[in-house]
C-alpha cells in the first residue's frame, strides 16, 4: 500500500486540510494499491498563494538557469525510469512493455525537446522600432488526465518551467502515483520553493477551484470535452487564458492502391494502443467499399492475434481499462453498436475468455458502420474500431470531418502527393500520413470540440507566454 496522503506545496510535503479518502485501484486485479488524500478549496488556496509568492523571483531567472533545471530533471527522471514504468502499470493498467516503451519514454522526450527549444527561443525581438517581448503569463493551473499520466504532466510542466511560470498541478485521482513520483523528481532537481505545487483531488472540487481561482492566470486542461466546457465556464469570470486538449474521434482514410495488409494491421494496432484509451488514435477506419471483405479479414486476424493478459507480463499487448466506470461505459457502447445494426466481426460485450476480474475488454471491431451510428460519433475510449465504407474520396473526407471533434486524422496512400492533398481538406489539428514516427516538436491540439491551444515543443512554450509590444523601443535612424 503506497502512501499518497500528502500534497507538495511551497517546497514541502504537507497534509491536506480536511482530506477525503479515495481508493487507488489496480485495474488489472481490482485490488486497492493506495489510499489517496483528496484536497479541497483551502488546499488549492495554499498552493496558489505559494505559486504567486514564488513568481516574482522565478520570473527573473535566465533561460540558461531554466535549461540547467530541465537538464537535472531529465537526469533524475532517467535514473528513476523503472519506477515510473511500475507506477503507470499499477495505477492505470498499462502493460509493462507498453509502459516502458511508450508511456514512460515520453517524459524525457518532451523534456529534451523543450531544452532544445529553449536554447534557441527569442524572448525579445525587434519589429522595426517596436520590441516584441514574450513574458511568462504567471501562475498556471494544470489539470491532467489518467490515460497518459506522465506525458500530459510533462507537456504542461516543461513549457511552464521553460517560460518562467509557477504552477499548481492537479493530476487525475486515478493516476496519482506517477504524479507524486514526478514531484519527487522536481524536488530533487532543485525546483525553487513555490514554483511547483501539487494538490490531489477530483475535478468537481479541486479542479473547479483551480479553474475559478482569481490568482491563477492560466488553466491548461486535458480531458473530456464535457470537462473542458466546465473548466472554461469556471474560468470565464476571471478572464484567464484557457488551453484545452479534449476529445477526439479520428478518422483513418485508406486510399485505393495502398498496401492493404500493412495499412489495416497498423491501423488496428494503433486503435488498440493503450487499450484504446487515447484521444488521438484512429478509431474510425474509412475504406473503399469494394475492399470491405479483405479489410474485414485482415482486421479480424489482427484483433485475434492481440495478447490480453497480466500487466506484469512482458508479452501482454492489451491491458485493462482504467476503472469500473470506464469498463461499464465501453460495454454499453459496444452493445449499442450491436443494437444499431453494426456488423460485429471481432470481440463484443463481456470480458475476454479466462478473465473473471479486472476491467479487461475484448478487442472489438465493427464493420459496415454508418456515419450516423453512435459508435461512429462518440469517443469510446476502449479497444473498439469502427470500419466505415466509402464510395469516393470526397465522401471519405466528408465522413472524416463529420463529427464534432477535430483532434487528429490519418491518411494511408501509396501516392504521397495525393495523401498531402487529402490532408489539406481534413479539419483536424494533426494529420498523420502513412503512419509516421512520433514528432515531439509538432504542435498537438485540436479543431472544433477537440479544444484550443497547442502543446509540444515551441508551440507548447508559447501557450505560457504573454506578448508585450514596446512601441518606440528603438528610435528611427
Amino acid at each position: 500500500m503506497q502512501d499518497c496522503t500528502k500534497f507538495y506545496i511551497d517546497g514541502r510535503w504537507v497534509d491536506a486540510h480536511s482530506p477525503e479518502w479515495f481508493d487507488v485501484i489496480d485495474p488489472a486485479t481490482e485490488e486497492v494499491v493506495a489510499k489517496l488524500a483528496l484536497g479541497n478549496e483551502q488546499d488549492v488556496n495554499d498552493a496558489v498563494a505559494a505559486a504567486r509568492l514564488a513568481f516574482p523571483e522565478f520570473v527573473t531567472t535566465s533561460a540558461e538557469d531554466r535549461i540547467g533545471l530541465l537538464e537535472r530533471i531529465v537526469s533524475i527522471y532517467e535514473r528513476r525510469y523503472e519506477e515510473f514504468v511500475e507506477a503507470m502499470r499499477v495505477e492505470m493498467g498499462a502493460p509493462v512493455a507498453f509502459a516502458r516503451s511508450s508511456q514512460a519514454v515520453r517524459g524525457p522526450a518532451h523534456l529534451n525537446e523543450m531544452i532544445k527549444v529553449l536554447r534557441s527561443f527569442e524572448f525579445d525581438s525587434l519589429r522595426g522600432t517596436t520590441l516584441l517581448a514574450h513574458e511568462p503569463i504567471g501562475v498556471c493551473g494544470l489539470i491532467t488526465p489518467w490515460n497518459w499520466p506522465v506525458n500530459q504532466i510533462v507537456v504542461k510542466i516543461a513549457p511552464a518551467l521553460a517560460a518562467g511560470c509557477t504552477m499548481v498541478l492537479k493530476p487525475s485521482e486515478y493516476s496519482p502515483l506517477s504524479a507524486l513520483l514526478f514531484a519527487e523528481v522536481l524536488h530533487e532537481a532543485g525546483v525553487p520553493r513555490g514554483v511547483f505545487n501539487l494538490v490531489n483531488g477530483d475535478g468537481s472540487v479541486v479542479g473547479a477551484a483551480i479553474a475559478a481561482h482569481p490568482d491563477i492566470d492560466m488553466v491548461s486542461f486535458t480531458g473530456s470535452t464535457r470537462g473542458g466546457v466546465a473548466v472554461a465556464k469556471a474560468a470565464a469570470d476571471t478572464v484567464k487564458r484557457v488551453a484545452q486538449e479534449l476529445g477526439g474521434k479520428s478518422a483513418n482514410i485508406l486510399v485505393e492502391g495502398v498496401d492493404l495488409e500493412d495499412a489495416v494491421k497498423r491501423g488496428v494496432t494503433a486503435c488498440f494502443a493503450n487499450s484504446g484509451q487515447s484521444c488521438a488514435i484512429p478509431t474510425r477506419m474509412l475504406v473503399p467499399r469494394h475492399l470491405m471483405p479483405d479489410v474485414e479479414r485482415i482486421a479480424n486476424e489482427t484483433a485475434a492475434s492481440f495478447r490480453v493478459g497480466r500487466t506484469d507480463d512482458e508479452s501482454t499487448q492489451l491491458g485493462p481499462l482504467v476503472n469500473q466506470r470506464q469498463f461499464a461505459r465501453v460495454q454499453s457502447l459496444i452493445q449499442q453498436g450491436i443494437d444499431e445494426g453494426a456488423k460485429l466481426i471481432s470481440g463484443g460485450v463481456g470480458r475476454p475468455e479466462g478473465f473473471l476480474k479486472g476491467y479487461f475488454v475484448k478487442p472489438t471491431i465493427f464493420s459496415e458502420v454508418t456515419p450516423a451510428m453512435t459508435i461512429a460519433n462518440e469517443e469510446i475510449f476502449g479497444p473498439v474500431l469502427s470500419i466505415i465504407p466509402y464510395q469516393t474520396i470526397d465522401e471519405a473526407i466528408d465522413i472524416a470531418n463529420g463529427t464534432p471533434y477535430g483532434l487528429a486524422a490519418y491518411v494511408q496512400s501509396s501516392d504521397l502527393a495525393y495523401a498531402r492533398r487529402i490532408s489539406k481538406k481534413l479539419r483536424a489539428g494533426s494529420v498523420h500520413l502513412n503512419y509516421p514516427p512520433a514528432d515531439f516538436s509538432a504542435p498537438f491540439g485540436g479543431y472544433k470540440q477537440s479544444g484550443n491551444g497547442r502543446e509540444f515543443g515551441e508551440f507548447g512554450l508559447r501557450e505560457y507566454l504573454e506578448t508585450k509590444s514596446i512601441v518606440g523601443y528603438q528610435s528611427k535612424a
